[in-house]
């Protein structure tokens, strides 16, 4: 069964979508990536020996906050320094 939504994405990802015939599939493919991957993660950690519980994934998910926009824009800041050879927060070579 399939269910028709509307979404807003940004104009660039709507743009990559709209090159492509079947954006329903690409959609749906990055969506299923996006669940699996935490219950990936949580089967490496637990053959890695770690025991996962509720609990302490709520108090991960407390103490790993997502970054703000300030944060990514720091983030992005300093990466584009060191991509240009120069040192974050300078002006002076790397």
């Amino acid at each position: 069964m399939t269910r028709r939504i509307t979404v807003s994405l940004p104009d660039d990802v709507a743009r990559y979508l709209d090159k492509h015939p079947n954006s329903s599939a690409i959609v749906t493919e990055a969506v299923r990536s996006h669940m699996q991957r935490g219950a990936t993660t949580r089967a490496m950690l637990e053959a890695a020996g770690f025991t996962i519980t509720e609990e302490g994934v709520a108090r991960w998910r407390d103490k790993l906050r997502r970054p703000t926009d300030a944060q990514r824009a720091e983030s992005r800041r300093r990466l584009d320094a060191i991509e240009a050879g120069r040192r974050p927060g300078t002006e002076e070579p790397a």
